[in-house]
């Protein structure tokens, strides 16, 4: 029987962290050292996916013989990419932007196992319809969640959810940030036993 490599989370988001405990696989979290920059003209899906790849290759290159997982999520609206806010100011001008429109929220995840020339990348896309939201609503989710640390200023897992009129997915965890509906199946490729 040979044994399961070990696996890597190259993240220390404590959202990511959380989603992938769910499988109730061993795992250590390395901090990439990715630089989170776009390209002059990048799409959203096109950034997401090179800097998941980027995280994964940072890490495995390193640890050849370990299955690292990177991870990396972009939100846009009209267009326009919503990074993590930072502060409230930005968060508040993001959820104006955002009010009554479709945000599109790309998740894209590479997994790599340098030792046996493995990689596999995928995106999951889930589109958020926010309800219009007045300026009182949008303080009042500010003041509760804080989502300085979301893209696009949505904690959908907490109060976040009250600002949206319909969320299409086909992987809930998707919008948290980490699909893993895909992500198990390609760590079952990998040798993980997983249900």
């Amino acid at each position: 029987m040979t044994a399961v490599p070990g696996l890597i989370l190259a993240s220390t988001s404590r959202y990511r962290q959380d989603l992938l405990s769910r499988l109730r696989l061993p795992f250590e979290s390395c901090p990439p050292g990715v630089e989170e920059t776009t390209l002059l003209a990048e799409e959203p899906a096109t950034r997401a996916t090179r800097l998941a790849l980027a995280k994964a290759q940072a890490i495995a290159r390193q640890r050849p013989g370990e299955v690292v997982i990177g991870a990396d999520q972009v939100a846009a609206c009209e267009g326009r990419i919503l990074d993590k806010p930072g502060d409230r100011a930005t968060a508040r001008a993001q959820l104006r932007h955002q009010s009554g429109r479709a945000v599109l929220f790309y998740s894209a995840v590479a997994v790599v196992w340098h030792g046996r020339g493995f990689c596999q990348e995928f995106t999951d896309l889930t589109t958020v319809t926010l309800r219009p939201l007045s300026d009182g609503e949008i303080e009042a989710y500010l003041e509760a969640d804080q989502p300085y640390d979301c893209a696009g200023s949505l904690r959908s897992e907490r109060l976040g959810i009250s600002l949206c009129e319909r969320i299409d997915s086909s992987d809930p965890t998707g919008l948290i940030g980490l699909p893993l509906i895909r992500l198990a199946a390609t760590l079952r490729d990998c040798g993980y036993a997983l249900p």
